[in-house]
């Protein structure tokens, strides 16, 4: 019990030499108070009355706000594809970049007379920047993919009668601006791939008439024609040999007729011997009119197989026509003679009639000797040149190839710009038609009904410890600063030497009238000073939108 006694007893001694300090602590406080309180209500009032008029006399700004929709292509893209590439919020960022150039910015100053009071203390480009600072666009609504969907467009400035006409003129502009973006870049698009098209056309023209010329030059020897070159070369083969086969048994019958013919013996013509008739015969046929009935046959035969348009067709009747004009020509220019047998040998005074049949075949067996020469030679040089054909088609195929493979990539080139060149004019139309991605304002600008800034309340809240903080400020600053001894305890603290007394300052008479004097010419200076600062705050806030700015953004109001 007696620790807790003692415990106690220290607890309050402690207690009491606490309050002892803080009775000080609160006596030297007012102390100052009394010694400097002028120092702190003079500042602290000018202080305040500045801040205080400012806040009053700091002209109001006024927001308003347009929205945007942005409307989705009205045909499906199925069907029609746009060839406006790009994400909407790049477009938008480049059509902001547009419409806050200078030329649209001072247009919009000029039109609606922006900055009336702030003109003379700013430069031109001063104002294109403040109007730059005063517009924004925020996206308002994103679709599942992140895109926007919505935007909005804000102006603020001093005359709420004046914000609302600004924004919905800068909503019109991002409509009209989008719609002719959209235009151009489409239009721009259509004729780049026209010009690419035309370019592309006339060299595929030029390669189409290599290739052609080609075609031309070496007909017969193209790769695909190798199948019925080796056809053609192995019924030539097969012609030949049958031809072979004719003109020896031909031979063969020509030798016999002329044993034949060696072998008889003519009659001679007696003196008396009446000859009762006379031999004639008819000539021979002519070994072109043989050949020419040949070619025919072949011909038909080849018509049967093939087209007019292959090169042996074509061949052949150019072949058959030559000779039917010749067999013409020879028919026209004859004239009718007697037997050529009779003229050839030697007139006997009356013939055998089996001599003259036997001359007369073997005439016949001389023709077809002659016609079966003449096909020989024809084939010789038709396998000839059919051999040279298939010979050089390995080489003309290489060529081929190398022509058809510019032709071919040219080709689809060709076909690939002409399908884009036609999606992209069927993309123009959609968007000359407005049917494509369009912005349609959703909601105008209306007048503001109250002022975004400033904010007053917080202001002069502001105000109120600013105006504290310099009062207290000056007075602690003029207090570390002032050397002279208050007290006898101030005294004593400074030196060790001992202090006999203190002695009261003794007022007279003449001092209390100057002191009121004093007085009367500080509470005088005081209320012109006060008022002196009021006007400057006045003047300096009264339409100055600078200063409203600079305490927007640093103080947030």
């Amino acid at each position: 019990m007696a620790l807790d006694s003692d415990l106690f007893t220290s607890n309050t001694s402690l207690a009491r030499l606490g309050d002892s300090a803080m009775g000080l602590q609160l006596a030297r406080v007012l102390a100052v108070w009394r010694r400097r309180k002028w120092l702190g209500i003079l500042p602290f009032a000018a202080v305040l009355c500045a801040t205080a008029t400012i806040t009053v006399f700091l002209p109001n700004t006024y927001r308003a706000s347009a929205t945007v929709l942005v409307v989705d292509q009205q045909v499906p893209v199925d069907f029609v594809r746009s060839t406006v590439t790009g994400a909407l919020d790049t477009r938008l960022q480049t059509i902001s970049q547009d419409i806050l150039s200078r030329s649209r910015l001072e247009e919009l100053i000029n039109n609606f007379g922006l900055y009336a009071t702030s003109r003379r203390g700013l430069s031109r480009d001063e104002l294109v920047e403040q109007v730059r600072r005063d517009i924004e666009v925020k996206p308002k609504g994103l679709d599942r993919a992140g895109g926007t969907i919505a935007f909005t467009i804000s102006y603020q400035g001093a005359d709420p009668e004046t914000v609302a006409p600004v924004t919905n003129a800068l909503a019109s502009y991002y409509v009209e601006a989008n719609t002719k973006a959209r235009e151009r870049q489409a239009h721009g698009t259509a004729q780049f791939l026209k010009v690419q098209l035309e370019e592309v056309r006339a060299r595929l023209a030029v390669q189409e008439r290599r290739v052609s010329e080609f075609k031309q030059r070496h007909l017969g020897e193209l790769p695909q024609q190798m199948e019925a070159n080796l056809a053609t070369l192995e019924r030539l083969n097969a012609q030949f040999r049958v031809n072979s086969d004719r003109q020896l048994r031909t031979t063969e019958q020509r030798q016999e007729l002329v044993r034949r013919l060696e072998s008889m013996e003519p009659v001679v013509a007696t003196p008396g011997h009446v000859v009762t008739s006379v031999q004639t015969s008819v000539a021979p046929p002519d070994p072109a009119t043989v050949r020419l009935e040949k070619l025919r046959q072949d011909l038909a035969d080849l018509r049967m197989r093939f087209s007019d348009k292959y090169p042996d067709v074509m061949h052949l009747k150019a072949e058959v026509a030559r000779l039917e004009r010749q067999v013409f020509e020879a028919k026209r220019d004859d004239t009718p003679t007697k037997s050529v047998l009779a003229e050839k040998l030697p007139a006997p005074s009356i013939a055998n009639p089996h001599a003259a049949q036997t001359r007369e075949a073997l005439s016949q067996v001389d023709v077809e000797i002659t016609a079966l020469k003449e096909e020989e030679k024809y084939l010789r040089t038709a396998m000839a040149t059919y051999q040279a054909r298939v010979e050089n088609i390995p080489r003309r195929d290489l060529e081929f190839q190398a022509l058809s493979r510019d032709y071919d990539s040219t080709k689809e080139l060709y076909r690939t710009l002409l399908k884009r060149h036609d999606e992209a004019e069927l993309a123009e139309s959609l968007e000359q038609r407005q049917k494509g991605e369009q912005f349609r304002i959703l909601e105008q600008a209306i007048p503001p009904s109250a002022p975004i800034a400033p904010n007053r309340g917080r202001l002069m809240l502001v105000n109120l410890l600013l105006s504290l903080g310099v009062g207290v400020g000056l007075v602690v600053l003029r207090e570390q600063l002032d050397t002279s001894f208050h007290t006898i305890d101030d005294l004593r603290a400074f030196t060790s030497l001992p202090a006999l007394g203190s002695i009261r300052r003794i007022v007279t008479a003449s001092d209390i009238r100057r002191s009121r004097r004093r007085v009367q010419l500080a509470a005088g200076g005081a209320v012109l000073g006060l008022t002196l600062v009021v006007g400057v705050a006045y003047f300096v806030a009264s339409g100055n939108e600078q200063l409203l700015r600079l305490l927007t953004r640093s103080l947030k109001i």
